[in-house]
């Protein structure tokens, strides 16, 4: 499955810190728990990646603005 299709798949997702002083992804779907746990550094180049994806998602359905009329 590529990252651009389209899936029936349904899941939870939890983050928060461990007790160790990670930073734990912790995703539920379909009798399936898988944890995954990060450094605080990679948790922060993860939540960037994520602000990227956002706002390339959002300018890609933008409306686009109309041309202004000159003045007369």
């Amino acid at each position: 499955m590529s990252i651009d299709k389209q899936s029936d798949i349904a899941a939870d997702l939890q983050i928060g810190p461990t007790s160790l002083g990670m930073v734990r992804i912790y995703v539920v779907a379909d009798g399936v728990e898988l944890p995954l746990d990060f450094d605080p550094d990679e948790a922060e180049e993860i939540a960037e990646e994520l602000r990227a994806a956002a706002e390339a998602a959002r300018a890609q359905h933008a409306p686009k603005a109309k041309p202004k009329k000159p003045a007369k």
